[in-house]
């Protein structure tokens, strides 16, 4: 009778935290580094495609798009591409209202439960690949609508925050006002050079000095996202009479960053929960005054609970610098750096973490203190030796469901750079070169007959993901 009642404690607490342990699934993803380091963009769709199934459930879909849609960007299939990442865009909008219309007693589920609603970066950035698939597939006025979505989600990035900590403040559960923390991001570089590229083709010389107005404000306002020179773009009003014509080199390198998990600990007093130390540790520049003690009225002390948080970390990049090469056009040209992706995605997964904070360590006392009265009532009358055990395989249940949300889509560069030539109209052979830090050559694109025309936008997009 005792060993039945501690199968029944396991299998209700189980019930009670989720059921299930709920990890993020990255198995999918072994060997595809080296893929993207050869280039060999087509067999890592051939292996994200076989996953689809197992790897991405429905509620992953976003990733999925984004993941495949990415890769046919690298593989110059610009139609399949947008089709994906139109599809990544809808489902991130329709995930996101979604979890705004969800009962606010969701803010006891796992972030893992829920359907992905993307990272912001990840939401802006597919509207510039968008942009890119569409000036390679010649539809300049597509091009446009979606680098205009770019600044549209940027003015909107606040607010659809502040709707979120809303939602969340309408929850019984919550002991504490959910406050977003602020937008580090008001302008993008690498957005406005398009539109700016894009305006000159049409000789919307006006137009063209706003956006590069728009450019030098955000390296001003901006400094964390954008600690490098600004690019010289002395030549880009220039106006240039035929046979000389533009040739805009843009190459992205390095890999997104990725999510990790770290642990966390809460300590019980009466009437409060104190996190030594978290709050600063883990929210930095974000931090809100007050998250670090709680008040929790009914709380007796003594209680210890742990819980875990996603943090964004950089992949290493071994690209120091690039450069073109133009076959019979003088010594090659450094390319500058335009913007750091990477700064992006870290910078604004900022502005959620007081929310993911807050929403964690509420969840994870809710349930801490829920399976505490559980395994009292279950091994009030077993045996001392099945009461540990009892308890100990019901923790273990309660940690497996408090695992941190690490997914996010894996095949975003890390970096932008551009070069602006100017050429007589022809045809070219070009090479973009990668290097090391230390000047060793790491990285080949060769472009052999590259058509450069007067009076047109002439873009050659190149990428070294490593």
């Amino acid at each position: 009778m005792p060993r039945a009642r501690s199968i029944a404690a396991v299998c209700l607490l189980a019930v009670l935290t989720g059921c299930a342990s709920m990890r993020t699934d990255k198995t999918h993803y072994a060997g595809t580094e080296k893929m993207l380091a050869r280039a060999d963009y087509s067999g890592a769709i051939a292996q994200i495609e076989a996953a689809k199934e197992k790897s991405y459930a429905y509620k992953d879909r976003a990733i999925y798009y984004l993941d495949i849609g990415m890769l046919y960007h690298w593989n110059r299939e610009y139609e399949k591409s947008n089709e994906f990442l139109e599809q990544a865009e809808r489902a991130i909008e329709d995930n996101f209202t979604k979890s705004l219309t969800r009962k606010a007693s969701t803010l006891i589920l796992n972030d893992n439960a829920q359907a992905y609603a993307g990272e912001d970066y990840e939401d802006i950035y597919l509207n510039v690949f968008k942009s890119l698939n569409y000036l390679a597939l010649g539809q300049n006025d597509s091009a446009f609508v979606e680098v205009r979505r770019i600044n549209n989600k940027l003015a909107q990035l606040e607010d659809k925050h502040e709707k979120m900590a809303r939602k969340l403040n309408e929850a019984e559960e919550a002991h504490e006002d959910f406050k977003p923390g602020k937008s580090p991001f008001q302008e993008s570089a690498l957005g406005r050079y398009m539109s700016m590229m894009l305006y000159r083709n049409e000789q919307k010389w006006d137009d063209v000095r706003i956006d590069l107005e728009k450019i030098a404000r955000g390296w001003k306002l901006q400094p964390d996202l954008y600690p490098f020179d600004k690019p010289d773009f002395s030549g880009s009003t220039q106006r240039l009479s035929p046979p000389k014509a533009r040739l805009n080199v843009i190459a992205f390198s390095g890999r997104s960053p990725e999510k990790k998990a770290a642990t966390f600990y809460i300590h019980t007093e009466e009437n409060l929960i104190v996190l030594a130390g978290t709050s600063e540790n883990y929210l930095g520049k974000q931090n809100l005054t007050g998250l670090t003690a709680i008040p929790w009225w009914g709380m007796a002390a003594g209680y210890h609970f742990k819980f875990q948080l996603p943090s964004m970390e950089k992949h290493p990049s071994q690209v120091g610098w690039i450069e073109v090469a133009v076959a019979e056009h003088g010594t090659p040209e450094k390319l500058q750096r335009l913007e750091s992706l990477e700064n992006v995605a870290i910078e604004t997964f900022g502005i959620k973490k007081p929310l993911i904070y807050l929403k964690t360590v509420t969840r994870a006392v809710i349930k801490g203190l829920a399976a505490e009265q559980a395994k009292s009532q279950l091994t009030a009358n077993m045996d001392s030796g099945i009461a540990f055990f009892t308890r100990l395989a019901a923790d273990l249940v309660v940690d497996q469901t408090e695992n941190a949300d690490l997914r996010m889509s894996r095949f975003f560069p890390a970096e932008s750079a551009i070069r602006e030539l100017h050429l007589e109209a022809g045809e070219y052979d070009v090479k973009i070169n990668y290097y090391s830090t230390n000047g060793t050559l790491l990285h080949i694109d060769n472009r052999p007959g590259t058509h450069v025309e007067a009076g047109k936008l002439n873009l050659l997009e190149s990428v070294y993901l490593n």
